[in-house]
């Protein structure tokens, strides 16, 4: 996990934070130059929805490996290891399977949007649709990744439930300094 934070999660977490300081650039000065002078930034609206998109899917990048999403699992918890190992792998296979769905819909409209430019911009469309399908092909590696080390036996009870009900579930004094994630 030490080398994926280190040469995946932590650039796209810069990426994200990059995206977060250039939208509120963008949408501030955009409303300042507008009601102070009459006049705004032409790019800011499409660049701004642009950066959103690829912001929200690196997160939610970023949310699947650190197993950070909430969830209940209270008929889990209840589970033999053996029940947790067959629940997780059919739901990461569910998952798999949405993921390909995704995945196939995006790539159908990245291939239609491809000749098709944004009225200001003049960029492709298909940048857009660029996140989404770089979101698909990490959560398929870690859904293949997961479903492997479930079924070899590699997992601990707890990564087999691999979701929180609740963000206040875990101790605060616990986390190591500058990280502001549950543990």
């Amino acid at each position: 996990m030490i080398a994926i934070r280190k040469f995946l999660l932590n650039p796209m977490q810069f990426v994200i934070a990059a995206c977060l300081a250039a939208m509120l650039v963008l949408v501030f000065g955009n409303v300042v130059l507008r009601y102070a002078f009459n006049t705004g930034i032409p790019v800011s609206d499409e660049l701004s929805r642009l950066l959103f998109v690829w912001m929200v899917f690196l997160g939610a990048a970023v949310t699947l490996f650190e197993q950070a999403h909430l969830g209940v699992d209270t008929l889990v918890r209840r589970l033999s290891r053996k029940g947790r190992i067959v629940c997780f792998a059919l739901s990461n296979l569910l998952m798999l399977y949405t993921t390909w769905l995704v995945f196939s819909g995006t790539w159908q409209q990245f291939g239609i949007n491809l000749g098709m430019t944004t009225p200001v911009m003049g960029i492709s469309q298909a940048w857009f649709f660029v996140p989404v399908l770089i979101f698909t092909a990490l959560a398929a590696a870690w859904f293949c990744l997961s479903l492997l080390r479930s079924l070899s036996g590699r997992m601990s009870d707890d990564e087999l439930i691999g979701v929180r009900e609740s963000e206040e579930d875990f101790d605060i004094t616990q986390m190591p300094p500058g990280d502001a994630r549950p543990r």
